[in-house]
């Protein structure tokens, strides 16, 4: 059983009992969220679609730590102008365990 939920803007496929990162989340660590914008439920091969979403699907899922992603450099350059820029940034991620997918 997996499902297509929209979490904080992005879509991700999202099955029991796996780990993900997502855009970061407010609520605190080892705490329960819940997801109700459910777009595709697929139970052993009965797809239910929404219109945008499932009525009555949710998604809950345990926040496991709260952390920063990778460094990713954004470098712009014009040639032969003298202009450089290099700037980096990180972004604020949480992990979560998905715990049930109710359809």
């Amino acid at each position: 059983m997996y499902a297509i939920v929209e979490i904080a803007g992005q879509q991700f496929k999202v099955e029991k009992d796996r780990k993900l990162y997502v855009h970061r989340l407010s609520a605190e660590e080892g705490s329960n969220v819940e997801f109700d914008s459910v777009l595709l439920v697929d139970a052993e091969g009965k797809v239910a679609v929404g219109t945008p979403t499932v009525e009555g699907a949710k998604v809950t899922a345990k926040v496991l730590s709260h952390l920063k992603g990778d460094k990713v450099i954004v470098f712009k350059k014009k040639r032969r102008k003298g202009y450089q820029k290099k700037n980096g940034h990180r972004q604020y991620l949480t992990q979560i365990q998905i715990e049930n997918i109710i359809a």
